[in-house]
């Protein structure tokens, strides 16, 4: 098993969903590894929790990551999160991304849950990504 390869991916998937213009439409540049401390945002994106999983063979080094996106919204309604958690969809689901370490094999949209979390009614989206990579 390889867990090398988690940073590279981590920052892969960070960039793009930087870069997506869709999603800066939606969320601006509030996209975040953790959230800043002070007040947040209205609508921020999150990269959250993964779990590893071994993967190697006998040709190599591999493992699958289950990683989640997470995108958090104090408007009132699902809509706003809901077109900025598609948008997330959209830029990770099948994206051949290069990372610094080792080799992205496939990307793809596992599952997602939206559902309101606190006392406040923030709306909070969690989308779920398989990702198989192999290392150098």
């Amino acid at each position: 098993m390889t867990y090398g390869v988690s940073v590279a991916l981590q920052g892969a998937v960070y960039t793009a969903l930087t870069v997506d213009v869709a999603l800066a439409a939606l969320a601006g540049d509030a996209i975040y590894d953790a959230v800043p401390p002070g007040e947040a945002p209205d609508l921020y994106v999150v990269l959250g929790p993964e779990t590893v999983r071994d993967r190697s063979d006998v040709t190599g080094r591999g493992a699958r990551h289950a990683f989640t996106v997470s995108v958090i919204s104090t408007a009132q309604g699902f809509a706003r999160a809901k077109a900025a958690a598609g948008a997330v969809s959209d830029t990770l689901s099948g994206a051949d991304l290069t990372l610094a370490r080792g080799r992205l094999v496939s990307l793809a949209f596992h599952r997602a849950r939206a559902a309101k979390t606190g006392r406040n009614d923030i709306r909070q989206i969690d989308l779920v990504f398989h990702a198989r990579v192999e290392d150098d």
